[in-house]
């Protein structure tokens, strides 16, 4: 079974609620549809009650299943407000109010509050917006300071190792610090636990292998490591390391000494930088014909993810059932 279809069977008939903020779009009002047809989770359309109805028809997809609610409406407005403004120091009623009627933050207040499992976003909003409507409503899970992002990649069989990873950070933090990167590994690690159905082998990636290269580079992965096992003693993660070195049993036997329970059996790649990582993950979907799914955001109390605004509906689709199986793992 392929990760998403064991995702999806994780979650089908469970009743879990997806806030979708985009109910105007036609890609999402088409993955709503598939949603409630297949008995995967309620979507929840955010938007005026009879103008997403009436798209809903004009595109011949059924909503029966479906839940649809205006932000500038809605009963749970003033609740929902009220939590908000709470837990913000400086936020008034009036403030929180006239935020949460934008759909994005009522998403995110949904999903807070534990009316929703998830929320996911992003066709019509950028990353950014994204973001910022997680962090104020939802916030970073704890001991966690920096959201991230990462790319599920499926790599068929071929010449190299075949099988399910995760790739972070991909497309949000562009120069990680040192905490920031231990911030980045330890989302990874709880991200793969519950999509991959196996333990996460973490590799802190790196031009250089345990001392093969000396640079202020390879000294900020080496102290994200020390961060990483002072935090999370129970994460099998090892660096600095080359990617083959990560990958390949052989050659990790060759270029590592000692014993390590991540060196050439990694499942979650950490990368150093946002140039190494975006590259990386093209390259693997190009000329391994990897798929990728994602950016999924990672580092927030409750999981949320974010939508390319080229995303197809297969794309959002594969998108939501990811994120519902974060929510109910």
């Amino acid at each position: 079974m392929d990760i998403i279809a064991r995702a999806a069977a994780a979650v089908k008939g469970r009743g879990l609620k997806v806030a979708l903020p985009e109910g105007e779009d036609e890609r999402i009002l088409s993955c709503a549809g598939r949603l409630c047809e297949a008995g995967l989770a309620t979507p929840v359309l955010l938007g005026p009650v009879d103008k997403v109805r009436a798209l809903g028809q004009s595109l011949g997809v059924s909503l029966e299943g479906c839940e649809v609610r205006d932000p500038q409406a809605d009963a749970s407005l003033p609740a929902y407000a009220a939590r908000l403004a709470a837990a913000r120091e400086k936020m008034t009623i009036g403030m929180a109010e006239r935020m949460v009627r934008r759909p994005l933050y009522f998403g995110g207040a949904m999903v807070a509050s534990g009316d929703a499992a998830a929320m996911v976003a992003g066709v019509a909003n950028p990353t950014r917006r994204v973001i910022e409507a997680g962090m104020i409503t939802i916030g970073l899970a704890p001991g966690i300071a920096t959201p991230s992002s990462f790319f599920l990649m499926i790599v068929p069989e071929g010449e190299g190792p075949a099988g399910a990873y995760v790739f972070a950070d991909c497309a949000l933090n562009a120069e990680p610090t040192s905490c920031e990167l231990a911030d980045i590994a330890i989302a990874s690690a709880d991200s793969a636990r519950s999509l991959l159905g196996s333990e996460p082998r973490v590799a802190l990636l790196s031009f250089s292998t345990h001392g093969s290269a000396e640079h202020p580079r390879v000294d900020k992965v080496r102290a994200a490591l020390e961060r990483v096992r002072a935090l999370r003693p129970d994460l099998a993660i090892d660096g600095e390391l080359q990617g083959d070195a990560a990958l390949s049993p052989a050659i990790a036997r060759r270029k590592v000494k000692g014993e390590s329970a991540v060196a050439g059996q990694a499942n979650v790649l950490i990368f150093p930088d946002l140039d190494s990582g975006n590259i990386a993950y093209k390259l693997v979907q190009q000329l391994a014909h990897a798929q990728a799914i994602g950016p999924l955001l990672q580092g927030f109390a409750r999981p949320i993810s974010d939508l390319s605004r080229g995303a197809s509906v297969d794309d959002i689709l594969a998108t939501a059932v990811i994120t519902l199986a974060r929510a109910g793992s």
